[in-house]
C-alpha cells in the first residue's frame, strides 16, 4: 500500500475530527467547585465576540477555525488532483501548512491560562482530542501530498 493511498484517509479524518473538535467541549472549567462549564470552541469565539472581545475573537476564529477548514479544503482539492491548479494547490498547501500546529497552541494557551489563574481548574475533554487529532493527520496528510508532487 503506498502512501498516496493514505491521504483520502488521513483528510477524511481530519475533517471528521476538527468538526467534533470545534463542536465538542474542548475543557471542563470548574470554578470554586460549584460551577462548570464546558465550552468548545466554537462557544469560546461566541464568548468572546459577546463579551466585546472582537479582537480576541477574531485572531482565534481565524486561525482555529478558517486556516484550518482552509487548509483541509485546499488539502482535499490537491489530493483530488486538479490538474489545472495542482502548482497554485501545491503552493498554498505550502503556506497553510507552516500555521497548521498554531491552532493547537492556541487551544492549549486558554487551557493553561485556566489552570493557572487559581480559581479555576480545567480539565481537557475530548474536543481538545479531536482537534489535536485533525491538526496532525492533516500535516501529515498535506506532508504526503507535498512530498508526492516533489517525486513526480
Amino acid at each position: 500500500m503506498s502512501a498516496r493511498s493514505f491521504i483520502p484517509i488521513f483528510l477524511f479524518i481530519a475533517t471528521f475530527s476538527l468538526a467534533l473538535g470545534m463542536t465538542m467541549p474542548l475543557m471542563n472549567v470548574s470554578r470554586l467547585y460549584f460551577f462548570d462549564e464546558n465550552p468548545s470552541l466554537l462557544g469560546i469565539i461566541r464568548s468572546l465576540w459577546a463579551g466585546g472581545d472582537w479582537l480576541l475573537a477574531s485572531i482565534v476564529g481565524l486561525f482555529s477555525v478558517i486556516l484550518p477548514v482552509t487548509k483541509l479544503a485546499v488539502a482535499q482539492l490537491a489530493a483530488a488532483q486538479v490538474p489545472a491548479a495542482a502548482h497554485v494547490l501545491h503552493r498554498w498547501i505550502g503556506f497553510l501548512s507552516k500555521w497548521s500546529m498554531l491552532d493547537v497552541l492556541l487551544v492549549a494557551l486558554v487551557i493553561f491560562g485556566a489552570k493557572t489563574s487559581g480559581l479555576a481548574t480545567a480539565i481537557a475533554q475530548p474536543g481538545l482530542w479531536f482537534f489535536t487529532a485533525s491538526a496532525i493527520l492533516s500535516a501529515l496528510a498535506t506532508h504526503l501530498i507535498v512530498r508526492e508532487e516533489r517525486i513526480a
